[in-house]
């Protein structure tokens, strides 16, 4: 596990590399997923938590698509303090993690739900509905299914039928 430091500057020492790190740094590790954790350089706290928050504020404010809403953020803000809280963090720990496993299943349901909005797409399942029904009315088209053709019957019949036909002519 990486070891960084913040010291009272306010910057990030990684330890294991001997060098100053930026949050980009972090948000990087954190991309990666290498274990870290940030500690103050005086008292050893866990620091971790509130570098993670900042990553987060930093993202939210550069337009990078909002996930924490107001509303959650304010729901998530009553939650505090209540006894469900426990459960409260439980539940969006497992939920976040269920939703990276199945990630990729994810992406093709919405893939999916974005194409059946596609106005292509419902253009042409119309038009194979349309055809559909077009084909079921039109007596020419309800021939050719329905019907089959005389070759095979003959074959399949033998030279039976054939010849009594051919004897009576």
């Amino acid at each position: 596990m990486r070891i960084l430091r913040k010291y009272t500057n306010r910057r990030l020492y990684d330890t294991s590399r001997s060098c100053y790190v930026t949050l980009e740094d972090v948000k990087q590790l954190v991309l990666s997923g290498e274990p870290f954790q940030v500690q103050d350089s005086k008292t050893g706290n866990d620091l971790t938590r509130n570098i993670l928050l900042q990553i987060i504020a930093e993202q939210e404010a550069e337009g990078h698509g909002t996930l924490l809403t107001n509303q959650v953020l304010q729901q998530l803000i009553r939650f505090y303090g209540d006894s469900m809280q426990g459960m409260m963090s439980q539940y969006i720990e497992q939920s976040v993690g269920a939703f990276l496993e199945h990630q990729e299943r994810i992406r093709e349901q919405m893939q999916n739900v974005i194409g059946a909005t596609n106005p292509l797409t419902m253009m042409n399942r119309l038009a194979d509905q349309n055809m559909a029904m077009w084909n079921m009315f039109n007596p020419a088209g309800r021939k050719e299914q329905d019907e089959p053709k005389p070759e095979p019957e003959e074959e399949a019949s033998g030279s039976g039928a054939g010849n009594k036909d051919k004897k009576k002519g």
